[in-house]
């Protein structure tokens, strides 16, 4: 008679956690690499790029180092082309364009990131809220949450950045000058895009709220915030994630659209928009003006895509990218 345990294969493979499944599914994914390392080499030309440029600037008489080279206005080398001196050319009032797009490329990916964290924050919070309470706060929140779909965004962003940049005082943030109209973008992005989100969470947690675990959680005595933050919340981080990343790329194109009409960031801040901003005047007799902001603005964009394109088929638990 055979042993019932020579039916047990010698070797049984390891059970694995659903974050070990989802990083595998994600390595997989090679779009999602290839934006992932993108992204890591543009975060690296930005952050330590600016701790080897400098440049002598005839004006003021001496090298300077960092940002106040890329503020350093020469306008005897005005619309000067590439070369070994400017690597990426100057501007119209003769700026170091390797420079501002470093230090630009700071101050885009802070609006990006920033802004994210905000529209998420308040999705979720929404979202949440009105999905478990339901009833006249589910109906309020969400007749409010559609109201502010039919609002133009982008209306918002530019009316916004016009009447409110100016009003806000100028700040320093780990020893950069963020002018007001930093904030208010930030600011004003964050307030108009949560919307998705929003709806996206309510869906999830109306699917989760009659669950067994909630209601152990409620006989247990379990506040209604703890019951939000800490049990349902973190069955919507897959979702969360995705809106997240994609939020950052939408962050960094509304704030190139405004700042390309003149209406985004001001003064001697730089960002990859506003060195778009009055571009379009030379197009052909100065192509570096536009080419090199618009291709790390492109590049950026695409890289992001790409991972949260890997990270929504990562965090789906259905994904047939499987190890």
């Amino acid at each position: 008679m055979t042993d019932s345990t020579d039916l047990i294969p010698s070797t049984i493979p390891p059970l694995l956690s659903p974050t070990t499944l989802a990083i595998r599914r994600f390595r997989k994914h090679t779009m999602a690499m290839m934006g992932l390392g993108l992204l890591v080499l543009l975060f690296l030309y930005v952050s330590f790029s600016g701790l080897i440029l400098n440049g002598y600037c005839p004006p003021l008489g001496q090298t300077l180092y960092g940002e106040a080279w890329a503020n350093c206005n020469d306008t005897g080398a005005r619309l000067q082309p590439p070369s070994s001196e400017h690597l990426f050319g100057t501007d119209v009032i003769g700026r170091d364009i390797l420079a501002r797009t470093v230090y630009g490329g700071q101050i885009s990916m802070l609006i990006g990131v920033s802004a994210a964290i905000m529209e998420v924050f308040l999705g979720a919070l929404i979202g949440s809220v009105a999905a478990y309470y339901g009833g006249w706060v589910d109906s309020l929140l969400m007749r409010f949450t559609e109201a502010m779909l039919t609002i133009p965004s982008l209306f918002l962003l530019i009316i916004g950045a016009r009447f409110f940049g100016g009003s806000l005082p100028t700040i320093n943030f780990f020893g950069r000058e963020l002018t007001g109209s930093v904030i208010a973008i930030i600011l004003i992005i964050g307030a108009t895009a949560w919307m998705y989100i929003a709806r996206i969470v309510r869906a999830n947690i109306l699917s989760l709220r009659e669950l067994d675990f909630v209601s152990a959680a409620r006989a247990l005595g379990a506040s209604d915030r703890r019951i939000i933050f800490i049990h349902l919340l973190p069955n919507t981080m897959a979702p969360l994630i995705v809106s997240a990343t994609l939020g950052v790329a939408s962050a960094i194109i509304s704030e190139a659209y405004v700042s390309f009409l003149g209406l985004g960031v001001q003064g001697a801040t730089a960002t990859w928009g506003n060195m778009l901003d009055g571009a379009y005047r030379y197009l052909e007799t100065a192509p570096w003006l536009w080419f090199f902001p618009g291709t790390l603005i492109l590049l950026t964009v695409l890289g992001i895509n790409f991972v949260g394109d890997g990270l929504r088929d990562a965090l789906d638990p259905r994904s047939s990218r499987h190890m």
